[in-house]
């Protein structure tokens, strides 16, 4: 299996093509594979990252190759961080302290200890670990941010980073610790640990020593040389590590949400006439006219529509007229933050940077601020999917449109779908805790050195949990829906509603009376994470936008 992405163009720094700029061409994206082990493999040539490929690849173990051509300028930056350490001219991180200490100047003979000392003083993260396809994924932008060649890192050290990724072994990562700038010092210094035969990693699922884990596969511990230390945990691969993922699933749930919002509409029996396409070119915002078409095309066909197209009901619920202008809100901030995600794994975020002549210049790269505010209006972007959908749910069990109280019968002597509905209510309602906006807060660290930071790590961790309770909502709007369209047989939805359905059936059956519902969320709930339901309905009708 391959893959491949061809991009919009965004700007890139490192030598890459810019937009708008002459000579312009378009980008070039990396092609990655998918090998007979479920292994997902990229040869890193220079070429860019895209968001396509990422999703292909989450949750799949990753195996890196390097250029010839990317370890020259990987190697002629290495050299030129030794001739700067022979001239014995300051140099930031290289021969000096950090943050606050950086008018501290470093004997030659102790440059490499200083190195080791940043990665074992920095390590004091947290908190719950961070999750396999994360922790994957930091070594891989890390690795991908390495390879432009401005960074000062050797042949070994990429060689080990690379070494973790081959064999799956995964350096354990506490959550909190970082401001998200200077970048996300305390989690990647954790992933660098391993690196030096300290710490600890994960080996299929088991914790372990990493100095056990090194000696089992034969990776070879490094000593830092200098600069190295800081090049690996100056970078923002934390935070964009959970925003690329966030941005990869969310892509496929607002998919999966119009798909809800089809099957609810439909038992509902609610009105298309608000997705008409004539509205939609008045107030011409690209995901509401998204979101309308896809509700047009999901419900084509149905039986359902015809049989109420004359009745007296003049306007549905907000939460059904207004799917378009909802979701596609939702879907516009999405796009907003994938631009911004896909920049930054492209990006190199370490200081300082190795020039031409040997020029060092540090700045500051590092700082998480990009990555925080999309991720806080992510999280708030995601937050409204759930809260509308958990409308969608509510109006489903009122006992309107002829369906039964609670979409049980003898509504009573059974709870039906009530307490299910409880549960979405309290994710919505934690989901409003969670969407406070992280970005606003900075609190100065580094004894004043670093005196605004973006907090942008918090920004993803929180933003992570809101997706989690957002898919969460939807399955139960999910088997709610099918549950409601069950009544209206043997009238037929339109064609994608119809598919949903019976993708939803083949696991989740219809409820005659009380059951173990929190059995059938956890079902519902996988089936959305799985996509069965949003690859069934696209399997027959083609991609939804």
């Amino acid at each position: 299996m391959s893959f491949t992405l061809d991009g919009h163009d965004t700007q890139h720094p490192g030598g890459y093509n810019q937009p708008g700029m002459k000579g312009d061409t378009q980008l070039r994206y990396l092609d990655g594979r998918i090998d007979g082990e479920g292994v997902a493999h990229f040869l890193l040539d220079g070429a860019r990252l895209g968001l396509k490929t990422l999703d292909s690849a989450l949750g799949r173990r990753v195996r890196v190759e390097i250029a010839d051509e990317v370890w020259k300028r990987i190697d002629a930056s290495f050299e030129a961080v030794q001739r700067i350490v022979n001239r014995e001219a300051p140099a930031y991180g290289i021969n000096t302290g950090f943050g606050r200490l950086c008018q501290t100047r470093i004997p030659r003979e102790q440059v490499a200890t200083l190195q080791t000392n940043l990665i074992l003083s920095h390590a004091v993260g947290v908190g719950t670990s961070a999750p396999a396809e994360m922790v994957r994924w930091m070594l891989l932008f890390k690795l991908h941010a390495l390879t432009h060649g401005v960074s000062g890192v050797s042949r070994k050290t990429i060689l080990c980073l690379a070494g973790l990724l081959q064999h799956d072994v995964l350096p354990v990562i506490p959550t909190q610790g970082s401001l998200g700038a200077s970048g996300d010092l305390a989690p990647l210094a954790h992933m660098v640990l391993p690196m030096i035969g300290r710490g600890r990693v994960t080996v299929n699922g088991d914790e372990l020593p990493a100095d056990e884990a090194l000696g089992r596969f034969n990776i070879e511990p490094v000593r830092l040389g200098p600069k190295e230390g800081l090049a690996l945990i100056n970078g923002t691969q934390f935070m964009s590590a959970y925003g690329a993922a966030i941005v990869v699933r969310a892509q496929r749930l607002v998919r999966q949400a119009d798909i809800n919002a089809a099957m609810s509409l439909e038992g509902f029996m609610g009105s298309v006439r608000p997705f008409d396409e004539r509205l939609h070119q008045l107030r011409p915002h690209p995901g509401a006219q998204h979101a309308a078409r896809n509700m047009r095309h999901l419900t084509a066909d149905s039986e359902i529509q015809k049989a109420h197209a004359d009745c007296d009901r003049v306007q549905d619920p907000y939460s059904f007229r207004c799917i378009p202008q909802v979701h596609g809100a939702s879907r516009d901030a999405l796009d907003h933050a994938a631009g911004v995600i896909e920049t930054e794994i492209n990006s190199v975020t370490d200081n300082p940077l190795i020039f031409e002549n040997d020029e060092v210049i540090s700045g500051g790269g590092f700082h998480g601020q990009p990555l925080a505010l999309v991720l806080d209006y992510l999280a708030i972007a995601l937050a409204e999917l759930a809260s509308i959908s958990e409308r969608r749910t509510q109006q489903l069990l009122m006992g309107m449109a002829d369906l039964p109280v609670l979409l049980i019968p003898e509504a009573g002597l059974n709870s039906g779908y009530m307490v299910s509905h409880c549960t979405a209510a309290a994710l919505v309602s934690e989901n409003k805790g969670l969407c406070t906006p992280a970005s606003v807060d900075s609190i100065p660290t580094s004894l004043g050195q670093e005196d605004h930071v973006s907090m942008g790590a918090r920004c993803a961790v929180k933003c992570l949990q809101v997706l989690a309770n957002t898919e969460t909502v939807l399955a139960i709007e999910l088997m709610c829906a099918a549950q409601a369209l069950d009544f209206r047989a043997p009238l037929q939805p339109g064609t994608g509603v119809r598919l949903a359905h019976a993708e939803v059936r083949k696991h989740v059956t219809h409820a005659d009376a009380d059951r173990m519902f929190g059995d059938d969320i956890q079902t519902s709930l996988e089936l959305i994470r799985s996509q069965a339901v949003l690859k069934a309905v696209e399997r027959e009708l083609g991609s939804l936008m």
